[in-house]
């Protein structure tokens, strides 16, 4: 199984404020969208509160919920209390690719595991405040870059972004 990190960050490493995105980036989402289905996409608790409860649980993935809380329910995902145990339920659920959808702590710990071999980041061209950060250096060395194709500004994005994907070359 592939473990992928999948995130949409600015150039100044934000990710989000007050549990929400910064920005409305359609085609970002349709991107994400297209690139998920069918997989496993692990989250942990904050980031799976901040989606919209119509959306809860993410359609025609296996979504996987990681928190320290024990009692902690999410009807319609699976609730680990690890990210090993988020990826052993991945596999065990017979998905061909893991993808690591946020938030920050969940991506911190993705990023210090060998076994993360793939990055998407759509680098968005803008430096918005917040409280959440994906550390952007963590994918400078180490990893091959290929450019999933530019957006710009127009009525479906409020920023111009570049989809990229991250490959590594060494643990």
């Amino acid at each position: 199984m592939r473990i992928s990190i999948i995130v949409a960050v600015a150039s100044n490493g934000v990710i989000g404020r007050n549990n929400d995105l910064v920005w409305r980036l359609r085609d970002d989402m349709k991107f994400f969208s297209e690139t998920t289905r069918g997989q496993a996409v692990i989250t942990g608790r904050k980031n799976y509160e901040s989606i919209p409860e119509k959306f809860r649980p993410l359609p025609h993935r296996t979504n996987i919920v990681v928190t320290r809380n024990t009692e902690y329910a999410a009807p319609g995902a699976q609730v680990v209390h690890s990210l090993q145990e988020a990826l052993d339920a991945a596999a065990v659920a017979g998905a061909e690719e893991a993808f690591i959808i946020g938030g920050g702590e969940i991506y911190r710990q993705a990023l210090e595991r060998d076994d993360v071999g793939r990055a998407l980041l759509t680098h968005v061209d803008a430096a918005p405040e917040g409280d959440t950060f994906f550390d952007l250096s963590a994918v400078a060395a180490g990893w091959d870059r290929v450019s999933h194709g530019r957006f710009e500004v127009d009525e479906r994005n409020e920023h111009a972004f570049e989809i990229v994907e991250y490959t590594r070359t060494a643990p």
